[in-house]
């Protein structure tokens, strides 16, 4: 068993419809039929949605999106048409909240891998291949891929594993064009964003899109190149061969599969509320990629 330890109760604004409750984000409509996503300060794990929220990281992963979006103007365009918060929001939604077009979501995750680690070395090391693209012998954790794959996967649901498919999975859903377009995008963002973020001392070493169509125009959309959905690695520590260390939640999964937070995770039971330090440390390394990314101070 997994999802939510506790699930929120969505906030009523007049004129809003909630659709969904995410892992992080919720997600709304409003009276003209755009989307609101409101990106909470919920944090995951090992598939569950923690107790414990991480001050900040709504607005951190909204800042960074929306900066990352400016980078990628001319590459993709996006969905975003406003942050103005809707009439009768709550003030904490400031800074938080994107108003979007509504699209036609493309029922894959557009992951990219330009370095080996996670699920791709998992299957790497069984087969010598990631979503059966074949890799040549010697890789090991953190080594860098000759050049970036792409590496679809299925959406999962809150609780479940997004689960790795093949290409030609992917062209079976969409059709053959669509795939390659999807392909195409999410390579060419891709390797603009590692460029960028090396320039800034930062790997990066995967990360997920999620596409939509508005008409034939491909969007990107949701959240981009964040701690949530990317694995960024100081660039001075990289050294493959072993788990490298991450801008993002490894200290919620490190003290959570500890000793000292008392959970199993085979137990089915729902993970504690994590303590002040594991919760400051998350924060902090949150913060850390947004101002070492865009230069600028986090206030």
């Amino acid at each position: 068993m997994s999802g939510f330890v506790e699930k929120p109760e969505p906030f009523q604004v007049p004129g809003l419809v909630h659709l969904h409750t995410g892992k992080v984000r919720d997600l709304y409509q409003n009276e003209a039929g755009d989307l609101v996503m409101v990106a909470s300060d919920r944090i995951s794990a090992f598939d569950w949605v923690l107790q414990t929220e991480i001050p900040d990281k709504g607005r951190v992963l909204t800042q960074l999106s929306l900066w990352w979006f400016d980078q990628l103007a001319d590459l993709a365009p996006n969905h975003v048409l406003s942050t103005e918060l809707p009439p009768g929001a709550p003030a904490d939604w400031a800074g938080r909240t994107l108003v979007c077009k509504s699209l036609r979501m493309m029922p894959v995750e557009c992951v990219a891998r330009g370095y080996l680690t996670g699920s791709g070395l998992t299957e790497y090391n069984e087969s010598r291949t990631v979503c059966g693209l074949a890799l040549p012998e010697g890789l090991t954790d953190g080594s860098e891929l000759p050049a970036p794959i792409f590496t679809p996967a299925t959406k999962a649901a809150v609780g479940e594993h997004d689960e790795n498919v093949s290409y030609e999975e992917v062209a079976r859903q969409v059709g053959a064009e669509t795939a390659a377009q999807l392909r195409q995008a999410t390579l060419a963002v891709y390797s603009r964003a590692r460029d960028i973020a090396r320039d800034r001392g930062i790997i990066l070493a995967d990360t997920k899109f999620e596409f939509g169509y508005e008409g034939d125009a491909l969007i990107l959309a949701d959240e981009v190149l964040t701690p949530d959905s990317s694995r960024f690695w100081p660039a001075d520590e990289w050294e493959p061969g072993h788990a490298q260390p991450s801008f993002d939640k490894q200290f919620v999964r490190d003290w959570l599969t500890s000793p000292e937070s008392g959970w199993v995770r085979a137990s089915e039971l729902p993970p504690p509320p994590l303590p002040q330090h594991v919760t400051d440390a998350t924060r902090a390394k949150y913060i850390e990629a947004y101002e070492r990314l865009t230069g600028v101070s986090w206030v």
